[in-house]
Parts: structure tokens; sequence; C-alpha cells
């Protein structure tokens, strides 16, 4: 019983963190309405009022992406996978991970919520690129590495449509995991 009473107090933990963020960020505490607050103060994007807006989350309010749609978001593992919705493009996905995903079993792994690189697609590009490769999209698209590589704008800025200021790469920094998180 002993393990139960942890369990029970550490959910305790759990839920009190929760309801402090959802206070914080106005969202219920997921990972995903998270990471679209994180996104919209790091890279001033205007939310939509509503999180279920279809194809988007929000729109860039600085140039050179002003009033572009992006859809955001936050995978606690970098998997190589993607939800596209073709009938329903936004302009970009901005796409936060964390650490490389490295083993098939989740048994004894926890996910961490840590971003460790950045990714901003060009969606209609994205796609036309897929489909030259016969990907099929939808949930969970397979994309493939060196797409990865070339939409890369933090740590690494690979991506020529984006450059990120030294004060946006100090708050990416504060969700690093090796920064002692």
């Amino acid at each position: 019983m002993d393990d139960l009473a942890q369990l029970a107090k550490l959910i305790e933990i759990r839920n009190q963190t929760e309801r402090e963020i959802t206070a914080l960020i106005g969202r219920p505490a997921a990972i995903g309405h998270i990471g679209e607050y994180i996104a919209s103060r790091i890279f001033n994007i205007m939310l939509e009022e509503s999180a279920s807006h279809k194809s988007s989350d929000g729109y860039f309010r600085d140039e050179p992406l002003k009033g572009q749609t992006v859809n955001i978001k936050w995978f606690a593992f970098q998997e190589g996978i993607l939800d596209i919705t073709p009938e329903s493009l936004p302009n970009y996905y901005l796409v936060l991970t964390g650490l490389k995903s490295g083993t098939t079993t989740s048994r004894e792994r926890i996910r961490p919520w840590t971003i460790e690189k950045v990714f901003l697609f060009d969606a209609q590009s994205l796609v036309s690129e897929l489909k030259l490769t016969g990907v099929k999209i939808g949930i969970a698209t397979s994309v493939k590495k060196h797409l990865w590589e070339k939409a890369e704008i933090y740590p690494a800025n690979r991506n020529i449509m984006f450059q990120l200021s030294k004060v946006q790469c100090d708050e990416l920094a504060l969700f690093r995991f090796d920064k002692g998180g």
C-alpha cells in the first residue's frame, strides 16, 4: 500500500502544478496548449480564441512572417512525424521537440517536456516535397530527416526564411533539458 500512497501524493502534486499552469496560460495544462502558449510568447504569435480552430493556432504578428497562419506542435520526443491536414493547410508549421527518441519501449522511461529543437516548415512546400516522394499525408506523417534539418531554426539555424534573435534563443534555452531540468 505504500506505493499507492506515494503515487496518490505525487498525483496530488501534479494536479496542483496543472492548476497553476492552467491559471497562467488560460487553457488546460496539456503539452499542446502549453507549447502554443510558449510559442506565442517567444515568436509573437496571436493565438486563435478557440483552441479547436481549423488548421491553424494563430498568426505571426512580426515580420518576416507577419499575418501568416501557423499550426504549433510540441512533441516530447523528436520522432520524425507530423500531423498534416492537406485539405486545410496553415501557411507554416512551427514544431517544438524534445529529446531524440532512441528506443521503442516506454517501460521505465520518462517523457520530459523540454524544447531541444525548433523547426519551421512552409506547409505548402513541405506537402509538395512529401507528395513527390509518395509519402502518405495525414496523421503521423513521416517526414524525412533531411526535411527536418532544412527546417531547423533552433538551436542551429538552418532555415533561411527565419532568423531567431538572441532574446528568442535565450527564451527557448529556458526549456532545454541540459540546463538541469
